[in-house]
């Protein structure tokens, strides 16, 4: 992306790699802005499949984040990849429990294609320093919980929620982001092409057991493991180096929380009912797993939530954004 100094290129698909070449005679499912509209002022994240920078648009003088989607192989952006995140972003236009898409954007020269999406604040991962009381961990969940059930009714699998995918607004508003590994949902019994989806820590049983035929019930237990990082102020499965290590303690909690209190004994204020919510999205068979939609309509939250700790929802000198790994 380059600053607004550089000279204009010519139009869009002149280019041997640009999107339309690179979408051979199919018609584009978007109408791709231009990146030039945009000038790069930080790099947030960067990894494997993209970079995410802090940038202005000139037109509007608004500071947006653009995701840019690293081609595969040769110079020829991997646009399923972009169709299908945007897509998902689509579906979820307007809800505030979920970051929002501006547009899709282009380099007519390179033919390199971003997504220029709300600039949110820190990732929750980097704000998390501190247990959280019952009550804030309520209102971060409610939030959560709607996010997903926006997704979820939107025909939409996270199959990546973790605190690094989850952003903090200045005021304490929490917005799932990174839809890049998010999918449509397939009907029961069709299973996945990808044979690993999902932070190790945050890896519902299921799929730690090689499932590739899974629902959003997958996003349920990442919440619950999110829900249990709130309230400890460290991730539930912290000391886990393989997917063994992970599903056996998963195994040791299931039967912690329906056994004894062992479960719960880092958890003091967290109540009875805030308990089954925790035990329900954390239940190791995936049918029996809380909805979002029947999570939200648990009785934890008739109870009053307290508002998110200013040290948690202030903005830091560096904003940070998503994480690829």
């Amino acid at each position: 992306m380059a600053a607004a100094t550089r000279k204009r290129p010519a139009p869009l698909g002149t280019s041997s790699c640009s999107p339309a070449a690179a979408a051979g005679k199919k018609r584009a499912r978007y109408e791709f802005g231009s990146i030039y509209n945009y000038e790069k002022l930080e790099v947030l994240g960067e990894g494997t499949y993209g970079v995410v920078v802090k940038a202005r648009d000139q037109r509007t003088g608004e500071t947006v984040a653009v995701k840019w989607i690293r081609p595969e192989g040769g110079c020829a952006p991997d646009l399923r990849a972009v169709y299908r995140e945007a897509g998902c972003l689509e579906g979820c236009r307007g809800h505030p429990s979920i970051v929002q898409m501006k547009e899709v954007a282009a380099d007519e020269v390179t033919g390199d294609v971003f997504i220029v999406m709300e600039f949110v604040g820190p990732s929750l991962e980097s704000r998390l320093t501190r247990a959280l009381s019952g009550a804030e961990t309520r209102a971060a969940m409610r939030q959560l919980l709607r996010g997903a059930e926006k997704l979820h009714g939107a025909g939409t699998v996270h199959r990546d929620i973790k605190p690094d995918n989850i952003l903090v607004a200045p005021g304490g508003a929490l917005k799932i982001c990174d839809l890049g590994m998010a999918v449509p949902a397939r009907p029961a019994g069709e299973p996945y092409p990808e044979e690993t989806v999902a932070a190790l820590w945050y890896r519902a049983p299921e799929l730690l057991g090689g499932a590739r035929n899974y629902g959003p019930a997958v996003d349920m237990w990442a919440l619950g493991c999110v829900m249990t990082e709130l309230l400890i102020g460290e991730p539930l499965f912290r000391d886990a180096e393989t997917e063994d290590d992970v599903l056996h303690r998963a195994c040791d909690l299931e039967y912690a929380m329906e056994s004894t209190d062992l479960a719960f004994e880092d958890m003091p204020e967290l109540s009875e009912a805030g308990r089954e919510v925790l035990r329900g999205l954390l239940s190791f068979k995936a049918e029996k797993r809380l909805t979002a939609a029947e999570a939200l309509a648990h009785r934890w939250f008739d109870e009053e939530d307290a508002p998110l700790s200013p040290a948690l929802c202030s903005q830091p000198d560096r904003s940070g954004f998503i994480n690829f790994i």
